[in-house]
Order: C-alpha cells, then structure tokens, then sequence
C-alpha cells in the first residue's frame, strides 16, 4: 500500500483536518516507508500529490501543515479550518529584519561626533 493510499485511510477515518505530525502517529507501521524521517516522506508526497494534480489531488491543505480529503473539505464548506486560524484573517506585519532595524534606529538626527571613530587607528 502506498503512503498516500494510507494517508487517504487515516483522514477517512478521522473526518478533520491533520497536521502530518497526527497522521504518521496514527499510522504508525502501516506507512510503507521505512524512513527515519517519515514525516518528510508524508509531508513531500502529500506536497507533490497537490502540486501535480492540482484541483484532482485527492487531499487539500487546509493550512500550513494541515490537510484533509478534497470530498470532506468541500463537505464541511467553512468549517475546513477547524482549530486553526486562516491565514488570511492574520494581521499584516512586518518581517523580523525589518523590525529589527526600525528598533535599533535612534529617532534623534546624527552628529558628526557619532560617525568618528569607527575606523581602525593605523
């Protein structure tokens, strides 16, 4: 059986949105995989599946790291993100770097006095 087929398996008997972590514990020693990593293997064919077959996968991600079965998305209509939070509701804001660089920023105007003395003596 291949991995796939046994992620169809366990998201038909559970019927809700699963991070990859919660489907390789479930299926435990029925993934065919003998991976040491097989939430990457879960993870990239679930990926690929999605990536090649587009709106004829049968899995949908539901958000980052979550998915569940097309029918059963389309089934629950809004309810597809069960205890997540969709991503499109998260407020907008700025990325670490930029962040960091505005908080370091003095607000007052530089001096003459603040630009000497960085370069090395020689």
């Amino acid at each position: 059986m291949s991995t796939l087929a046994v992620v169809e398996e366990i998201l038909r008997e559970t019927a809700v949105p699963m991070s990859v972590r919660e489907i390789v514990e479930r299926a435990g020693a029925r993934l065919p995989s003998k991976s040491k990593t097989p939430d990457t293997v879960v993870a990239r064919d679930l990926s690929m599946d999605i990536k090649k077959k587009g709106e004829g996968s049968l899995f949908v991600r539901t958000s980052p790291g979550r998915y569940t079965l097309r029918a059963l998305a389309a089934n629950a209509g809004s309810n597809v993100n069960q205890g997540t939070t969709p991503m499109a509701s998260l407020p907008a804001r700025k990325p670490a770097a930029a962040a960091a660089s505005t908080s370091t920023t003095s607000t007052r105007a530089r001096t003459d006095s603040d630009v000497q003395g960085g370069g090395f003596a020689g």
